[in-house]
């Protein structure tokens, strides 16, 4: 009997060699590099790659130029398949559900990236306290009556983030981070909403406290961190952002598309939230220009996970699920085991 296969998506891996050869000795892989849709459904449905046991992308930039893994391209999967490791933290481009009920486990890599992604939400908090990207675009102008403007009257509107309440909207691995960043460094108080109360050992680091009511949480913060998947819906329309607190912050870090942008360009206009940092949008690559244009924004380019280390640990993270779920039918970082029938972290 062959070595089990893997269908490795996309580009070649780049740092974790040792650990390939080590997972090229165990498993058989094949590969399908950059295929578009058209190509990659064919080559499912004529079984080009074999009865793979895996899918492995180790890079978030290549190997999902076939689109997004719906229900059209999970039921070609040949049954054989049982896991799919991915680089990422988000997953609303895969139909996890759909995954489910085909028998694939899916794995992202949030463990991966969650420094970095952590460290861009500390910068926007401070942002968005501080207005710096008023500061540092004014600046960059080189205009002397712009740099003036900044330097005389962003002072009067700005305050030190130290001893505010940060409200965390989703308080996995991510979100947990942030809010020791910012309780280690900031001295800021920390209340979180999730969909369940976490075990009293994850609060106590932070001191976090639990509100089980996003409304109420909403009411009583300074400034609101996104740290949620998205689940299908906007969590932050009109009728939610009219619950922040005058004068809060907002910052995303998850998917642009759990905020509706036309009802924070009015919260913003309105004076009901002070500033937002925003490194994810509603509908990129496209930013909002009304919210580009505006002094008390910060918006990135969907960088926050975004740094060589957290690429170094996509590849690593991808390779060791796949090789402990082949070992002992337990993967690290599952993402969709709630959804079978049977919850069940055997082979299934």
């Amino acid at each position: 009997m062959g070595k089990p296969i893997v269908l490795h998506l996309g580009d070649d891996i780049r740092w974790n060699h040792d650990l390939y050869k080590d997972f090229q000795a165990k498993f058989e892989i094949r590969r399908s590099y950059s295929m578009n849709r058209a190509d990659f459904k064919k080559a499912l449905e004529t079984k080009a790659f074999g009865d793979f046991f895996a899918i492995y992308r180790p890079f978030w930039n290549t190997g999902g130029e076939m689109g997004n893994w719906d229900e059209e391209l999970i039921s070609l999967l040949p049954n054989s398949c049982k896991i799919f490791a991915s680089a990422g933290a988000g997953f609303d481009w895969v139909d996890t559900a759909a995954m489910a009920r085909k028998g694939v486990v899916y794995c992202n890599a949030a463990a991966a990236c969650t420094e970095s992604v952590a460290d861009a939400a500390i910068w926007l908090i401070l942002s968005t306290f501080r207005l710096f990207s008023w500061s540092a675009v004014a600046a960059r102008s080189t205009d002397p009556e712009q740099f003036a403007n900044a330097n005389r009257n962003l002072a009067a509107i700005t305050r030190n983030p130290n001893g505010h309440t940060l409200g965390i909207v989703g308080f996995g691995r991510i979100g947990r981070r942030v809010a020791e960043k910012a309780y280690r460094a900031m001295d800021m108080k920390i209340i979180y909403n999730d969909i369940a109360r976490l075990p009293e050992e994850l609060e106590k680091p932070t001191a976090a406290v639990f509100e089980k009511d996003l409304g109420a949480l909403l009411s009583k913060v300074d400034c609101v961190v996104i740290a949620t998947p998205f689940g299908g819906e906007k969590l932050f329309d009109g009728a939610t952002l009219a619950k922040i607190k005058r004068g809060s912050r907002l910052v995303n870090i998850a998917r642009g598309k759990l905020v509706d942008e036309a009802a924070l360009v009015a919260a913003l206009k309105s004076g009901q939230l002070a500033a937002a940092g925003l490194d994810v949008h509603e509908n990129e690559p496209h930013v909002n220009p009304e919210l580009a244009r505006m002094k008390n924004v910060e918006v990135t380019s969907h960088n926050a996970g975004a740094s060589e280390d957290s690429h170094i640990g996509f590849e690593r993270l991808g390779m060791e699920n796949i090789t402990l779920f082949h070992d002992r039918g337990k993967a690290i970082s599952p993402v969709n085991l709630h959804l079978f029938p049977s919850k069940t972290s055997s082979h299934l």
